[in-house]
């Protein structure tokens, strides 16, 4: 539903039939509104005149956003349509208003060759010029949109919202401490995945929580958010009393699709801005500063990452015995996700390698050691790569200088 683009103008196709049957009630209490200076045939013709422009709006929205899709997909990657572009609720309540006005239009001349009803006339003209102005701001809004810094922002920013929600909790000493292990013993009954094969896209992790309290049993999830599980794969191994909890249950607690989304999904917001980059670096594009404004929305991800306990694929019920076993990413996971592809791709480029040691050393000065082993990982395996592509000694020595902007900022000491 969050990336349908139908569901508003679905919704205002209802409305504006309950609002102009609703006009048609009161119109006795309207009687304070101006009278409607049209004749019949100017009325018509004012009419004729909305519903023409908000039909065009309505085709030329849909014809430039299915062009807008294909150019970004093909410049970007594929993965915003569904992240960004159909989720964008300027782009839904735009095409809501026009579908809104053109109905009201339509319902509003068919009244005028009996009696030109004020009300319906004037609010026919007043969403007439709402459209217009829509329109024109649409068209401004689009151009903005489909900028390759506007579009890296708006996953990073779903990526934020995702990543509070799948690790609440800040950076303590208990993500030091060594967490429980899956639970020993054979499962007393595995759960298969039967129908077609899809993604998890989401788990509802507090119902089965409940359900193994409930049980007095143990339920561990045999893939994590945004694994790809066959038919007849092992979908749930069940320990202790659990094993009797009904499959169907079980079942209904996953949400499946056939593409990844970004609501419980922490890597996902990583994995499509490394894309973009990615298809930046490649020798048909050869965009490297729109790979650096991916690396810069990286490291603000990285930082808030760094900063909270990843520690969470246990969960305890309120007695504090352990219920559901969630697997979610660890630290080195994100920060492989973020270095390994970007470092392959484009450390023979000055301003990525010289970025991505800028990004190695904000991210040291900021987070606490524990997180500092997998970056000094990537730092080593940079510093190899540069040493390896750069022939000469100059640009490599270049290249081994961090620089936030990649290159022509100005490099720390």
């Amino acid at each position: 539903m969050r990336s349908s683009l139908w569901v508003v103008p679905f919704f205002a196709l209802v409305l504006q039939q309950a609002f102009f049957r609703a006009v048609l009630v009161f119109e006795l209490w309207t009687e304070w509104v101006p009278i409607w200076p049209l004749e019949t045939e100017g009325t018509i013709a004012a009419m004729q005149a909305i519903i023409s422009l908000a039909l065009s709006f309505i085709v030329f929205t849909f014809g430039s956003l299915l062009v807008a899709i294909q150019i970004a997909s093909g410049q970007l990657t594929p993965r915003i349509i569904a992240t960004t572009l159909l989720r964008d609720n300027v782009i839904r309540f735009t095409v809501g208003l026009f579908i809104f006005t053109l109905l009201f239009a339509i319902g509003a001349i068919s009244r005028v060759s009996t009696q030109a009803l004020s009300p319906i006339m004037w609010i026919s003209g007043i969403l007439g010029v709402l459209s217009l102005a829509a329109f024109l701001y649409f068209i401004d809004y689009s151009a903005r949109l489909l900028r390759p810094v506007s579009i890296i922002h708006r996953v990073a920013e779903q990526g934020f919202a995702v990543i509070e929600a799948v690790y609440p909790g800040p950076l303590s000493d208990a993500d030091e401490r060594p967490q429980p292990d899956e639970p020993c013993e054979k499962p007393g009954n595995i759960v298969l995945h039967v129908g077609s094969s899809d993604i998890i896209l989401a788990v509802d992790v507090k119902a089965l929580t409940i359900q193994a309290h409930r049980a007095d049993g143990v339920i561990e999830l045999a893939a994590r958010v945004g694994d790809f599980v066959s038919s007849g794969q092992p979908l749930f191994r069940l320990y202790g009393g659990a094993k009797a909890i009904p499959a169907k249950d079980l079942r209904n607690s996953v949400v499946f699709g056939r593409e990844r989304t970004i609501e419980q999904d922490p890597t996902f917001a990583f994995r499509v801005i490394v894309d973009i980059a990615s298809k930046a670096l490649s020798k048909a594009i050869n965009d490297p500063t729109t790979a650096v404004l991916a690396i810069d929305q990286l490291q603000r991800l990285l930082r808030s990452v760094g900063g909270r306990e990843l520690s969470n694929e246990y969960v305890r019920d309120a007695q504090g015995r352990l219920r559901v076993v969630f697997p979610t990413p660890n630290w080195e996971d994100f920060v492989q996700l973020t270095f390994r592809e970007i470092r392959i791709y484009g450390a023979e480029n000055l301003q990525i390698a010289r970025r991505l040691h800028a990004m190695i050393d904000d991210l040291e000065a900021v987070l606490p050691e524990s997180r500092k082993d997998a970056l000094a990982i990537e730092r080593n395996l940079l510093d190899q790569t540069i040493d390896k592509v750069y022939l000469l000694p100059e640009d490599a020595a270049l290249a081994h200088i961090a620089d936030t902007q990649g290159l022509g900022g100005s490099p720390k000491a």
